[in-house]
């Protein structure tokens, strides 16, 4: 696409969109497929143990001759093991998230990686450009996960207007209508997390799809703004507790302990009662299950359809 080719060029990719490093879920027959497809697929690092995250990666290269990447979340306490691992393994592009990427940069930019941190504001987006980052991923509250306060609408054209990087935006799309938008915005690709989890190839449990499939337009809810790190997911019996507990004023130590563990028990075990079902607002647009090569050619022929029609509007 014409409008994302400094994305494509830097990234080595046919089309500009990168799919969103979600913990549990972004394993590689989910990169390999999405880098397969044209976009750049990323394998999420969370808190994998080293030897763990390192079979991952070599598991994508039997997938895919793509390029692919690694998701480094700086807030982890494997966050040093996953640096070294992606060294290792001479990964081709690393995001980043929950933290400045200083330590990546140093260490894997010498080694030819291409590093792209995640920003929710202009001035995370300034210090990352002058630390030597690729380009950056902006990213708006309507996302699943973990999220700041601003939204996708205004974070992008700030950003933008902030760095000369390439910027890309996250939150909130789901389709070509989305992925225009962006453009409009000045953002040059997209980064995609909720409906890939509704890609064929991946491998979280049957009812965490459902559940997302089944969402509508006020499914989302978003827990633990006392924390400092709030979180976007679907609405079940685990986000009527932290309600709950935050209404009564529970500890920021009672808090974090209600959601230890529980983003695994819905990926992995299908608790989506109890488990935390992250997803972006745009749950509610995802629809069916389809291969992740058919979700990059569909948003993408989307796009430039809508952005064709509008270029005819006089």
């Amino acid at each position: 696409m014409r409008l994302g080719k400094r994305v494509t060029e830097l990234l080595g990719i046919d089309y500009p969109v990168v799919q969103g490093g979600m913990a549990w879920v972004a394993e590689a027959e989910l990169a390999a497929a999405v880098s397969n497809g044209g976009g750049l697929g990323i394998v999420a690092a969370a808190s994998m143990p080293p030897e763990l995250l390192d079979r991952e990666l070599k598991k994508v290269r039997t997938l895919t001759d793509r390029p692919f990447g690694v998701n480094i979340m700086l807030m982890s306490p494997t966050a040093s093991d996953a640096i070294e691992v992606a060294a290792a393994n001479r990964v081709p592009v690393a995001t980043t998230g929950a933290g400045s990427p200083g330590k990546v940069l140093e260490r894997l930019k010498p080694l030819g990686t291409k590093v792209v941190p995640v920003v929710p504001t202009t001035a995370l987006a300034r210090r990352v450009e002058r630390q030597g980052a690729d380009a950056v991923i902006v990213e708006g509250c309507e996302a699943g996960g973990h999220i700041g306060e601003l939204t996708t609408m205004v974070a992008t054209p700030l950003v933008v207007d902030a760095v000369d990087i390439p910027v890309i935006t996250a939150g909130g799309i789901a389709d070509g209508r989305g992925m225009a938008a962006a453009f409009a915005l000045g953002a040059e690709g997209v980064q995609i997390g909720t409906r890939f989890v509704c890609a064929s190839e991946c491998r979280v449990h049957e009812n965490y799809k459902l559940a997302i499939l089944n969402a509508k337009d006020r499914s989302s809810a978003v827990t633990g703004r006392p924390t400092g790190h709030p979180v976007r997911c679907i609405r079940n019996k685990l986000t009527s507790q932290f309600d709950h507990m935050e209404i009564s004023g529970a500890s920021v130590e009672d808090i974090e302990a209600l959601g230890a563990g529980k983003l695994r028990a819905a990926v992995v075990d299908g608790d989506v009662d109890f488990g935390s079902v992250m997803a972006g607002q745009i749950a509610a647009m995802v629809s069916r299950i389809q291969p992740a090569s058919e979700i990059i050619e569909e948003i993408c022929r989307e796009a430039e359809e809508v952005l064709s029609r509008l270029g005819s509007t006089k």
